[in-house]
């Protein structure tokens, strides 16, 4: 019988905003508790740091794997895992509670590149140094295994969120959409079925469009957006993208778009196209479905965006709600999801399937670093 354990999970999204940590118990199948939550926010010279890294991969020769021995590589990763580290010991300190307290981390790592047709995708942080310093164990490197075995790698989350379903005895079928850098959603019908895939880019665009306006990586509110008009022609261009197409499983990197299209608009309407793109894109979505929902359940940073929510509303058949409004996290269902499957890994349980990255069966994964104190 799988074990019930506490675990701290983490996520660096592609947003590159800061960590995400979040304490669960679960056998990585119930979960038996939510406990607190904590956000460290990147300083500005770690942002750079992490978004150095992220432009070499994105120029490198990815024939072998030599550009990972590079000083931008290896400073990037430090700064990853210390920031990691620091968030540990703050949410600890805040919980009052020791490491004796919690038996595993899930840690996510910052993801630079992810290509799974090269089967490649590079998750910078040192799960090992992690577990020597906090004196924790870590289950890291948690796409590695699905990628090897031929799948995208992505999203991950979706086992969470039907554990999440499940718990608050949602009717289904349900669909849950995560907006962080780069949309997802899964969709979960009864049983095991259950499919995932990433829908295009969430806030990804328009918080580079924002950092670049405003020096302020986000649209805080929505308020730009809201006195902005939509630029219909540009929408259509962005929307001309044979990846919405694409039949899942299907994955992306924060690279595979860009706010380039809108750089002759305003803020106000360049905020604006990119966000009805992001509706718009999550709309097309339901082309997918195996069969259609009438409840959608909103988590991630656009949950918080009024006019996103609004647009999502006007384009998504059936109700529309934030997490909050069914008692879950709006902002740290990724860093419990990263706790989660750390304790599925452990109990030998899978963390992805072939409906949710396209793997040929149900495959666990994740690296165990054992702590030198335990």
């Amino acid at each position: 019988m799988p074990r019930t354990l506490h675990a701290i999970g983490m996520m660096s999204g592609t947003s590159m905003d800061g960590v995400d940590a979040a304490i669960i118990e679960t056998s990585g199948e119930v979960i038996q508790s939510l406990g607190p939550t904590f956000f460290r926010e990147y300083s500005a010279t770690e942002r750079a740091a992490i978004a150095a890294a992220i432009g070499h991969a994105a120029e490198a020769d990815l024939s072998d794997k030599s550009w990972l021995e590079n000083p931008v590589i290896r400073i990037a990763t430090k700064i990853v895992t210390v920031a990691h580290q620091e968030t540990i010991e703050s949410i600890l300190k805040e919980s009052g509670l020791s490491d004796l307290d919690i038996d595993v981390i899930g840690f996510h790592g910052q993801t630079i590149l992810h290509r799974p047709e090269l089967s490649l995708t590079i998750q910078l942080g040192d799960g090992q140094a992690l577990a020597d310093q906090t004196g924790i164990d870590v289950v890291f490197d948690l796409r590695a295994a699905d990628i090897a075995g031929g799948g995208q790698g992505a999203p991950l989350a979706p086992v969470y969120h039907r554990a999440l379903v499940e718990m608050s005895s949602h009717r289904i079928p349900v669909a849950v959409l995560n907006i962080g850098g780069i949309a997802n959603v899964t969709w979960i019908g009864e049983g095991d079925n259950m499919i995932a895939f990433d829908t295009g880019p969430g806030n990804v665009l328009l918080d580079e469009w924002m950092l670049a306006k405003t020096g302020v990586a986000m649209d805080e509110g929505g308020m730009a957006a809201a006195r902005g008009q939509v630029d219909t022609e540009i929408l259509a261009e962005l929307l001309d993208n044979l990846f919405f197409q694409t039949v899942p499983p299907k994955s992306l990197d924060r690279l595979d778009f860009s706010s380039k299209p809108v750089a002759g608009l305003s803020l106000e309407d360049g905020a604006a196209t990119l966000t009805a793109f992001t509706a718009a894109s999550i709309a097309q979505s339901t082309d997918h479905f195996p069969a259609p929902t009438n409840d959608w359940i909103v988590t991630g940073g656009g949950a918080l965006n009024p006019v996103l929510m609004a647009t999502l509303s006007k384009n998504l058949p059936g109700n529309v709600a934030t997490a909050s409004d069914f008692g879950w996290s709006d902002t740290f269902i990724e860093a419990q999801a990263f706790g989660y499957m750390a304790v599925r890994s452990i109990n030998g349980l899978p963390l992805t399937f072939p409906g949710t990255t396209g793997i040929d069966r149900p495959l666990t994964g994740g690296v165990l670093a054992k702590s030198v104190k335990r």
